[in-house]
Formats: C-alpha cells, structure tokens, sequence
C-alpha cells in the first residue's frame, strides 16, 4: 500500500482531466462587470458552494473566500478595487454592486470562541490571537450582521454598494436572509 504522503501522484491529477473535458465545450467570457451586480463573501470551507447552492453560473458574481467569511481589511480592500474598476473601466454609475455576506452553520472558525484552541492555533500558525479571535463564526446569525455592519461603515467602500447578510445551513442546504440589502 502507498504511503500517501509519500505518493508522487498528484491529488489533483484526476481533475485535470475533467478540465480537459470542459476546455473541450468552453466558451471564453469577455471582461465586463459581473452580470448579476453581486459580490459573494463566504467562508472557505470545501462544504460551501455558492456556485451550488445559489446557481451561479461562470460571469455572475465574484465570489471572495476567507475563513469564516468574514469582512477583513483585505476584503474591504478587494471591494474598493471591484468599485473603482465598475466605475473606471466599465462607466457603471448609480449602484454599482451588493455584497451579499453568506456565513454558514458548522463553521470550523467556532473551534476559536475556546480559549485553549485559539491560543495552541495561534503557536501553530504564528497568527495572533485577536487575528484569529477577528475570523470566529460560532453564532453565524451574529457574525453576518456584524460584518454588513462592518462593510457599511468601510470609509473606503462607496456609497453605491449595497451589502446583504445571509447564514447557509449545511444540513438543510437552505440560505436565509438575516440582513436585507441596504446602502450607508
């Protein structure tokens, strides 16, 4: 039996080969803004899907990963960029986008409300513990109203973005809506 840390085949080699077989049929998309006018915020987890569970099809939405989905100053970063390129190379006016912040149940940033966990994570990542303590997700329904909050009081962020708060269930695969869309 092989060793799999010692493999020398490639975990991804067996995807590659579906890539083949999508290369065959795609269809590249032109730079344009994003068709539905959304930007999804979630969590890193290989659980969440929102191309699954919201339907999104290649050239609707940006989709921006982190643990926990949480509004970080990186993120908030990456969404000025988004404005700035809608308005500057693509001539948007008006509302540009919504941001639509999706936590979700079961989330593997629970472990850090414990204490003990936070701080052996924080010796094993040489991250600090408020750092990781800032990425919790223990109450989803909680933390998706603090980020929308978060995002809009973003000094950086323009007033035509509108943010939304959202908490997908991994049992039932249903996403409610916590925080209705609303602009600073």
């Amino acid at each position: 039996m092989t060793d799999p840390a010692t493999a020398t085949t490639s975990r991804i080699a067996a995807f590659l080969g579906h890539n083949e077989a999508f290369a065959r049929d795609h269809t590249p998309l032109p730079l344009a803004p994003p068709t539905a006018r959304l930007i999804v915020l979630t969590c890193l987890d290989h659980r969440v899907d929102p191309a699954a569970f919201l339907g999104l099809r290649p050239g609707d939405a940006p989709v921006l990963r982190n643990a926990g989905g949480r509004v970080t100053p990186s993120v908030v970063d990456d969404l000025a960029y988004l404005a700035f390129l809608a308005r500057r190379v693509f001539g948007l006016s008006g509302p540009l986008f919504e941001v639509a912040v999706i936590h979700h149940t079961q989330c593997g940033t629970g472990f850090l409300a414990d204490d003990a966990f936070r701080r052996e994570a924080a010796a094993a990542t040489g991250l600090s513990e408020p750092t990781l303590a800032a990425t919790e997700v223990a109450d989803p329904f909680a933390t998706v109203r603090t980020d929308v909050d978060r995002l809009l009081h973003a000094p950086l962020l323009p007033r035509e973005i509108s943010a939304s708060g959202h908490v997908y269930d991994l049992a039932t695969g249903r996403v409610t809506t916590v925080v209705d869309a609303r602009h600073p």
